[in-house]
């Protein structure tokens, strides 16, 4: 085991709930209300009735863990798999900016799943939680840019996070950790070829990532023993996917540094490489007075990150589709000066304007954009307009980044729109669920939570 490996087993096996600052305890609750609020929002929308009907064929008909759209038990494995599916459908789950990584969708099912069906408490969820994502968040850093080029990095570096959650719940040790990192590494898998067809597959990515990051905290809570340097191996992760692998990345300031308190909240409901460039139109629209029908053209100046997953969707097919293509999430901005999810099912793919304004669109790779990602995601426009001025907008943090973050006010009711756009909850059903969400910490057992 490398000692950079050795370093983070040991970090894990020692974090107790008593070593978590306030701040960070504060976070984990909202970052749980913001994925349950996408996990919610999906209920009853292609393709996660799938998920619910394999669920079903494949696992128990009872369980201790909860399936969240349909509310049906089953066992820990098939309510990890369900719930992460469920929450990275409607674009709205929480992403770590360096690292590029959907933390929530895949730690908070596995952990809850796992949480459920050992009888844990709400504190032993959020350390669990805390686990997964300073795990994960510097396991995404150690692979790179490089590695997100190609490889899907909430379902790679995800089961991994996912199996570091559920092995604290478990009570792993540094050798367990060591083991399940590598039982975790070595199913590691999803690529970004689905882009291209309007597939299905990042749903698929989500519910493996979780579930299979269960599978190996449990296997390895039973003895199973695994690749014991995953990470830094001269045949494992980082040797197999990157090729800008920065190693020190995986013990950066562990205790210290909060990777947690980085992770941002989503504002539009579409991939977050389009939020900087839609943040800034409506700035400039906004100070110029435009309108839609004013505008000739709009270059959106961008980070080859966006282009390497944006660029794929010209013309989009689907409504999933439609929150990755950069012209289709600015058309929406432009004619109707936002982008929820009530827009997108309603306008994105049927809008004659939205359309038009879509062709006006088009990416820029820019210097200073490109330089200061991943660690900054900056928003710059330029636009050209039918009369014949150049403008341009920049803003430095989007909307949910920690500096320009989402308040509790902000978030609970970001959670309404959520259940009240899928009709999984009645507002009064979802208001009882924000009043367990904010005291999630002294919940005595998880079983009947929600």
């Amino acid at each position: 085991m490398s000692n950079n490996t050795h370093a983070l087993a040991k970090f894990l096996a020692e974090l107790s709930y008593d070593d978590l600052p306030q701040a960070v305890i504060d976070r984990s609750e909202e970052l749980f209300l913001d994925w349950l609020g996408s996990a919610l929002a999906s209920k009853g929308r292609h393709p996660i009735p799938l998920f619910e009907r394999y669920a079903r064929r494949m696992g128990p008909s009872s369980g201790r863990s909860q399936i969240l759209v349909n509310g049906e038990r089953s066992s820990a494995y098939f309510a990890a798999l369900v719930n992460a599916a469920s929450s990275h459908l409607v674009e709205q789950d929480d992403l770590h900016n360096s690292s590029v990584l959907h933390p929530a969708t895949v730690v908070f099912p596995a952990a809850l799943a796992a949480a459920q069906d050992l009888g844990k408490s709400g504190r032993e969820l959020i350390l669990a939680a805390v686990a997964g994502y300073e795990a994960g968040i510097r396991i995404g850093e150690f692979l790179g840019r490089s590695h997100y080029r190609i490889f899907h990095t909430t379902a790679t570096v995800g089961t991994l996070a996912a199996a570091v959650a559920v092995g604290k719940l478990l009570g792993f040790g540094r050798e367990q950790f060591a083991n399940c990192l590598g039982s975790a590494g070595t199913q590691a898998a999803g690529l970004w070829q689905f882009l291209r067809d309007a597939a299905d597959s990042k749903q698929l990515h989500s519910a493996k990532a979780a579930a299979d990051g269960l599978l190996a905290a449990y296997l390895t809570a039973d003895g199973l023993s695994g690749a014991q340097d995953i990470l830094e191996g001269e045949q494992g992760l980082a040797a197999g996917m990157s090729r800008d692998a920065e190693p020190e990345c995986l013990v950066d300031r562990l205790g210290s540094r909060w990777a947690l308190l980085e992770t941002s909240f989503k504002f539009h409901a579409s991939c977050r490489h389009t939020h900087p460039a839609a943040d800034a139109l409506l700035v400039l629209m906004q100070r110029e007075g435009l309108a839609a029908e004013q505008i000739a053209q709009v270059s959106a100046c961008v980070h080859q990150g966006a282009i390497d997953v944006l660029g794929r969707v010209a013309v989009p097919q689907s409504v999933h589709q439609a929150k990755f293509s950069m012209g289709t999430v600015l058309g929406l901005i432009a004619v109707y000066g936002k982008a929820g999810l009530s827009e997108f099912e309603q306008h994105a793919l049927s809008d004659a304007r939205v359309a038009a304004f879509r062709d006006k669109v088009a990416m820029r790779l820019d210097a200073e954009v490109d330089g200061a990602y991943p660690r900054r995601w900056l928003g710059r426009v330029e636009v050209l307009t039918h009369d014949g001025r150049t403008l341009r907008a920049a803003i430095d943090e989007p909307k949910g980044d920690p500096g320009n973050g989402l308040s509790r006010i902000e978030l609970e009711d970001k959670f309404r729109r959520l259940l009240a756009f899928s009709g999984a909850r009645t507002p009064d059903q979802a208001g009882v669920l924000i009043d367990k969400v904010w005291r999630l910490r002294d919940a005595a057992d998880l079983y009947r939570l929600l």
